[in-house]
């Protein structure tokens, strides 16, 4: 398949220059923050000349609202903060929640596809640089972990689990693409487990079970087998970093627990709008724990609790809400078939994120958010382009 549409498909100029800095854009995600960053706003700017010149309302999947609340209550809670510039700084995250109704735009019906090749591609190039560090380049202990060309290891990991989880859905749903997706499947399941990332192998076991659940219910009895097989293979330190996450006397598990009692304590002082963003770690002192190992941390390691801690409980509900429509509109996805298999992708990602969020605070990680929000909104960019979908009439096409 080739990793562009048709020159003849009846795209305009800027829509093709959008398609181009959108596939850019995704390839750069597991490669550069910086880079993506750029190619994101040169999308964003497509997106923009499109919607001007060709006289479009934006349009996104129904998901998007509860972003929308979401972004507005964060900045309620900016103007309660405890430092309302630096919280300002820090809050211009939600602007990466345009990338839904750009990818919508411009990876509608078979570039969704393409799309999702290139992500895939893009993964498995980063997993094999991450490789080579641990096996060549010495990555192999806590202090030095492989990173691939991330400035750190959790963002890699994290990367990885969506990867890993747009790959195993297209092995198992999609016949086109499963030779390339089992193809880089080993590289990328060995890079994550040689992160020693206890939160993000857990969360993309957690996304290959709920595909294995969407696919055969059978599949799930594989699982074990899976697991005891890793075992025997996986290298010692990969396996005691594993056990060690059931170790109470882990520092960083005792650490974790006592991380969540402090934000509790933060919630329940500020319910309604939260310290601030980027506030928890200046009154992270003031409600430490005494079980606590670290001094101060930046974050609180988990996603709800960081959310409610820093944007109150409204926000939080905002965020469970855009939780629960993006889940509705994925499984409504998957009863079309040209986005069943990037809808099952889309419901593998959401659980990696979740069940990586309850250790780490990923949808705060600016590469880890862009590239989840590309993964749940290709399934309705992909259905946008299927017979049973028409455009909407205000859409005027260029001639």
């Amino acid at each position: 398949m080739s990793l562009l549409p048709d020159a003849d498909d009846g795209s305009s100029t800027l829509e093709t220059a959008g398609l181009y800095a959108l596939l850019a854009f995704v390839a750069a995600l597991p490669v550069s923050i910086a880079a993506s960053q750029i190619l994101l706003t040169i999308t964003l700017g497509c997106w923009v000349a499109v919607l001007v010149t060709q006289r479009e309302r934006p349009h996104a999947p129904p998901f998007v609202a509860a972003l929308i609340l979401y972004a507005a209550l964060t900045m309620v809670s900016v103007a309660f903060s405890l430092d309302p510039p630096a919280s300002l700084i820090d809050a211009k995250e939600v602007l990466l929640f345009l990338v839904v109704p750009v990818v919508f735009r411009f990876a509608r019906g078979q570039r969704a596809q393409t799309v999702a090749t290139v992500i895939v591609t893009a993964g498995a190039a980063t997993a094999v640089l991450g490789v080579v560090q641990y096996g060549i380049l010495e990555y192999d202990n806590l202090g030095q972990r492989p990173t691939g060309s991330m400035g750190h290891y959790m963002t890699y990991s994290g990367l990885l689990t969506l990867v890993i989880a747009l790959a195993g859905a297209r092995a198992l749903f999609d016949r086109r693409e499963r030779v390339w997706s089992l193809l880089v499947l080993p590289a990328l399941l060995a890079a994550l487990a040689v992160t020693l990332t206890r939160s993000y192998m857990i969360g993309a076991a957690a996304a290959i079970v709920v595909l294995c659940v969407l696919r055969d219910f059978r599949l799930v009895v594989v699982a074990p087998m899976a697991a005891a097989l890793f075992v025997v293979v996986a290298p010692p330190q990969i396996t005691a970093r594993l056990y060690s996450s059931f170790d109470m006397e882990d520092p960083t598990v005792r650490d974790r627990f006592a991380m969540s009692r402090s934000g509790l304590r933060i919630i329940g002082d500020y319910p309604f709008t939260g310290v601030g963003p980027d506030m928890v770690k200046e009154v992270y002192a003031e409600y430490r724990d005494p079980g606590a190992v670290q001094d101060e941390n930046p974050h609180l390691h988990n996603v709800p609790l960081q959310i409610a801690a820093e944007r109150g409980l409204p926000t939080l509900g905002a965020w469970l809400l855009f939780l629960g429509m993006a889940i509705l509109d994925l499984f409504r996805r998957m009863r079309t078939p040209a986005s069943r298999a990037l809808a099952a992708a889309g419901l593998a990602a959401v659980a990696g994120m979740l069940t990586g969020g309850m250790f780490e605070y990923n949808f705060g990680d600016s590469e880890f958010l862009m590239l989840f929000l590309v993964l749940i909104t290709l399934p309705a960019a992909a259905a946008y382009g299927s017979p049973a979908h028409s455009p909407p009439a205000q859409i005027k096409r260029s001639p």
